[in-house]
């Protein structure tokens, strides 16, 4: 019951790219649904199981439980949540957490094993329970603090290279939680790059994308257009690539993390519809090899 938000995957047999970007973690992610699914759930139980032994405010308790879980994590890695939708389109993200944070998961997972061996009356279920539970919230915790650390660091790097900025964002890399991705606005366009948790140097190595907004001049009105730039928060740039006019998504990161020139791994084709499947993951790991994840953990570790 706790992936029911996840149900939107199946409006891309009839949405377009573009619309299917917004849709997913969009309404069935929202405060709205969750009161609304929550007492149908409740009910449905009550009904359907009647030999649990549960009141409907229990039941009440615990798909609602779960569901605010759902949601309440959704928003911690870099796509967004729409937790307010349909009355606010502004979609909830803290960027604290990589969408897959093996880290994260294996205290839930050893806990979630024992309970899958242990018997029913067995008293050492509840301590299991309580004990992944709070493995997730400590390492939750944590990857706060490292938020907050990377994000007073950059402000320090940013100004010590006279770096000038309106905003910027900073979000974990791969399968981990201490090398980050850095991206910075300016008037022009952005500049990105990457901070560790164990850098030592208070510079760090960036490297400028202009904006090109000028080439969308000619699609600007475009629904297409206008959903991307909404999905984006404006962190987005245009490129013009063969015959194809592309427009990239920079909170995802680049394809190949140790090539400055590496193509983002959002990047969506106005020209070749066709082309646009799985946008949002997009090669994440097509130029990764021995060499390169070694040089990322080295990376880890800190300049």
């Amino acid at each position: 019951t706790q992936s029911i938000p996840d149900i939107d995957f199946l409006t891309f047999l009839w949405m377009n790219p573009a619309e299917d970007l917004l849709a997913h973690r969009g309404f069935t992610h929202s405060i709205l649904f969750l009161v609304m699914i929550t007492p149908c759930l409740s009910l449905a139980a009550k009904r359907w199981l009647p030999d649990r032994d549960y009141s409907f405010q229990q039941w009440i308790f615990f798909f609602g439980v779960q569901l605010v879980i759902h949601d309440f994590l959704d928003a911690f890695n870099a796509y967004g949540t729409g937790w307010f939708e349909p009355f606010s389109h502004s979609r909830i993200s803290f960027q604290a957490l990589f969408v897959v944070d093996p880290f994260f998961s294996v205290g839930p997972a050893l806990a979630l094993t024992a309970l899958f061996f242990l018997k029913k009356a067995d008293l050492m279920r509840m301590k299991w329970a309580i004990a992944g539970l709070i493995a997730g919230i400590l390492y939750l915790g944590y990857a706060i603090f490292n938020k907050v650390s990377i994000d007073n660091a950059v402000k320090v790097s940013l100004a010590a290279q006279h770096i000038p900025y309106s905003r910027f964002l900073t979000t974990p890399t791969p399968l981990n939680n201490w090398l980050w991705w850095v991206v910075a606005e300016s008037e022009r366009g952005f500049y990105v790059g990457f901070r560790s948790r164990f850098d030592k140097q208070e510079s760090m190595d960036l490297h400028f994308f202009p904006k090109s907004d000028s080439l969308l001049d000619s699609v600007h009105d475009h629904e297409e257009v206008l959903q991307l730039k909404r999905f984006s928060q404006g962190y987005y740039t245009a490129e013009k690539r063969g015959d194809s006019l592309v427009f990239n998504d920079l909170r995802f990161g680049q394809n190949g993390w140790d090539n400055p020139k590496a193509k983002f791994v959002f990047n969506f084709y106005l020209s070749h519809s066709s082309q646009n499947t799985m946008v949002v993951q997009r090669g994440r790991f097509s130029n990764w090899n021995n060499r390169t994840t070694a040089s990322f953990i080295r990376r880890i570790r800190g300049n």
